[in-house]
């Protein structure tokens, strides 16, 4: 069971249901450590003060505030998460919305909400008239001295809390240089796009994310494995790089590619075969710990 981030409640009009947040994600990140080059010797950031140059311990490091050049207001972690103790142990439901119109975009982190001491009926309750209504609670919420914007949605037995992004978080759309929706100007014809439209229906197919691995941790993992086992533990210091694209590419005759794509997307469907599945990544092998020499 994950360790919660906080205990709480959700205000949903004068009710109150007791939950628990949970972090929903889970990070498989290699984790590198910064050597130095010369002996593969740890490289180590200290936490120096800067007028004593002594190094300072996690207990006696504070947040602080500069109000004016150089002078600060500290503030402590506690000081910080009971500045307001209504609104860091609270999520209030705002108002409902279509989750459709959410866009994409705005979606950032998810936690997950499992219902507090006697919180179970509250929490059915509340789960089962989303699920009805088919909508999101729009809310707020304060996670590690940060108000949030958040999405609360119905997900099999668990309300989950989407934050979202601020609208100001996000860079407006007509900062880039985008292609309108003039088809004509691009050329793309009516023949093009159904193909294209034929291609997306032949490649459909039921969203299966355990289908799908990290495939770029999967290779260095075996990059690792290769060089621990051939005892090569250095740093290459000249290896291949892919080659730049310098020129434009070629055109492309779009129909030509989308007929091709099509045969072979329903070839695939005829013989009722699917496309292979990506190999799990091995298990990790317990690496002996080696000092450099």
């Amino acid at each position: 069971m994950p360790r919660p981030v906080w205990k709480g409640h959700i205000s949903f009009g004068l009710v109150n249901v007791p939950i628990v947040l949970y972090s929903a994600e889970t990070r498989a990140d290699l984790s590198f450590k910064l050597l130095d080059s010369r002996n593969a010797a740890r490289v180590r950031y200290e936490r120096v003060n800067e007028e004593t140059g002594e190094e300072v311990p996690w207990d006696k490091i504070v947040k602080g505030f500069e109000y004016e050049n150089g002078s600060y207001v500290l503030l402590s972690e506690g000081e910080l998460e009971n500045a307001s103790a209504e609104l860091t142990r609270t999520i209030e439901i705002e108002q409902f919305v279509e989750l459709s119109l959410i866009d994409l975009r705005y979606f950032d982190r998810p936690y997950i909400l499992a219902p507090g001491a006697k919180g179970e009926k509250g929490y059915v309750l509340l789960r089962q008239a989303i699920a009805q209504a088919g909508k999101a609670g729009v809310c707020r919420v304060v996670i590690r001295a940060r108000q949030y914007l958040a999405a609360l949605v119905v997900e099999g037995d668990a309300l989950i809390l989407e934050l979202l992004r601020y609208a100001q978080e996000l860079r407006p759309l007509e900062e880039f240089d985008l292609p309108d929706q003039d088809l004509r100007k691009y050329k793309v014809s009516k023949q093009e796009i159904d193909l294209a439209a034929k291609l997306i229906e032949g490649m459909s197919g039921d969203w299966d994310p355990a289908q799908y691995h990290d495939e770029y941790r999967h290779a260095l993992m075996e990059l690792i494995e290769r060089k621990i086992n051939s005892g090569q533990t250095q740093a290459v210091e000249h290896y291949e790089e892919a080659p730049e694209q310098e020129e434009a590419p070629p055109a492309i005759n779009f129909m030509e590619v989308l007929r091709r794509s099509v045969e072979h997307a329903s070839g695939k469907r005829a013989t009722g075969g699917k496309a292979a599945k990506k190999k799990a990544p091995p298990k990790k092998k317990a690496a002996k710990k080696r000092r450099a020499g």
